[in-house]
């Protein structure tokens, strides 16, 4: 009773404090209890993960390290990053884990500032081929101040080209090497990865944002043992708060805090730390296995409903959470399907695919993912409702009514699978 007490005075003070604000929150909370939600970058967290992140920590500030702090009052802070830290270094196996970065790019430039003295040579996946922005690709800060290289897919196979990705790398012998994306269907080769990174002396920096949950829940396989450095966002498939954490070796563990304060940085978010902390002790559980495997099972079942309905997808399918197509043979753009999606209540984002012609605002592609739909407790039968209505909504995008009526449908699904940390009044 206490507990519900204190929720409706949060939501009263809100509510009297900012009216605006209250119902901009209470109508994004329907939006999403009330919609599919395939952008594969995007969860629900857990009512536990959500109260964490709304405590009192929010007031604290805490610059430095657990012990080793510029401002006193610490006492109760230390012990919530510690938790966060040991979790983390448990739940992958990590020797050394930073969990202040504020989200997964920062955390990439941590790893930048620690390793790679900016002039010198960095290799990513190039963005129109899965990869991310702070790979070098060259509007970011990334591609600026370092020298860059990228690697992309077989234009016939839609998968890395990791003879392109050795050759490159002995012609530009990076400092770094990433690997990991944003957009990219199938299971990325650590072994291989390291392999190469050894031969041209290079440091394997692993971005694992998007799959970093299947790989705690063991639906993909671990960079652990292989990368010198593994950097995450804490949300995604890990279902955390908006947050990131840098996981190294021993050897690298006093450079990359250095990088991450004072590099880059201030004090931390607490009370996102203290959401991390639960998420990953949520993790630990038997339940998020289980999760983890049905996100992949979901993906697989949705890709290949769609493919017999003639969606050309990227690769031919997917190995984990994330599905890319390339929309050409329908005769529609991927921002034209992801807008009329959207109106059938069936959030996507429209995404470039390799080797696309069209420019990235309105590009060829749009990008689908299972992690959201599964934390409701969706499976297969339901992927296979979701991929008739795609294929309505995309053979004719201009039919609001069409559009209205499965918006409809789709309502009535999600009404029988309400999200996790959402209570619609």
């Amino acid at each position: 009773m206490r507990c519900d007490n204190l929720e409706n005075m949060k939501l009263n003070a809100l509510q009297t404090a900012d009216p605006e604000i209250h119902e901009l929150c209470l109508a994004e909370e329907r939006r999403q209890f009330e919609k599919i939600r395939l952008i594969p970058s995007e969860n629900y967290v857990s009512t536990a993960v959500l109260e964490a992140s709304g405590t009192v920590l929010t007031n604290k500030y805490s610059e430095g390290y657990p012990g080793k702090r510029y401002y006193e009052g610490q006492q109760l802070v230390d012990q919530v990053e510690r938790l966060a830290i040991e979790r983390a270094k448990s739940l992958f196996g990590a020797d050394h884990a930073n969990v202040q970065p504020y989200s997964g790019s920062p955390a990439n430039l941590a790893a930048y500032l620690a390793l790679c003295p900016p002039g010198e040579t960095v290799m990513g996946m190039a963005l129109p081929h899965g990869g991310h922005l702070t790979h070098g690709w060259n509007v970011s800060i990334t591609g600026k101040l370092w020298k860059s290289a990228q690697y992309g897919v077989r234009k016939e196979t839609g998968r890395i080209d990791m003879d392109g990705v050795r050759r490159l790398a002995r012609e530009a012998k990076p400092r770094l090497i990433f690997c990991g994306g944003t957009a990219i269907p199938r299971t990325i080769d650590f072994p291989a990865f390291a392999e190469i990174a050894k031969e041209v002396g290079a440091v394997l920096v692993a971005d694992i944002a998007h799959i970093a949950g299947l790989i705690a829940g063991g639906a993909h396989p671990s960079p652990f043992g292989h990368a010198d450095v593994v950097t995450t966002t804490t949300h995604k498939t890990l279902r955390g708060p908006r947050g990131g954490m840098i996981l190294c070796r021993a050897e690298h563990a006093a450079a990359v805090d250095k990088a991450v304060f004072p590099g880059l940085q201030g004090g931390p978010h607490n009370h996102t730390t203290a959401g991390i902390a639960v998420a990953l002790k949520e993790a630990a559980q038997p339940a998020f296995r289980e999760y983890a495997r049905q996100i992949v099972l979901n993906a697989r079942e949705l890709a290949q409903e769609l493919v017999a309905r003639g969606f050309d997808l990227i690769s031919g399918g997917t190995d984990n959470h994330l599905i890319l197509i390339d929309l050409a043979s329908k005769g529609v753009t991927g921002k034209r399907a992801a807008q009329a999606l959207d109106r059938a209540g069936v959030v996507c984002n429209y995404n470039t695919v390799p080797f696309d012609p069209r420019k990235p605002f309105d590009p060829s592609g749009v990008r689908l993912g299972t992690p959201a739909v599964t934390s409701r407790g969706m499976k297969e039968g339901e992927m296979q409702r979701i991929a008739a209505w795609i294929d309505a909504v995309v053979s004719a995008p201009e039919d609001q009514a069409r559009q209205a009526r499965i918006a409809r449908e789709v309502r009535e699904l999600c009404g029988a699978f309400p999200p996790p940390g959402i209570r619609l009044q």
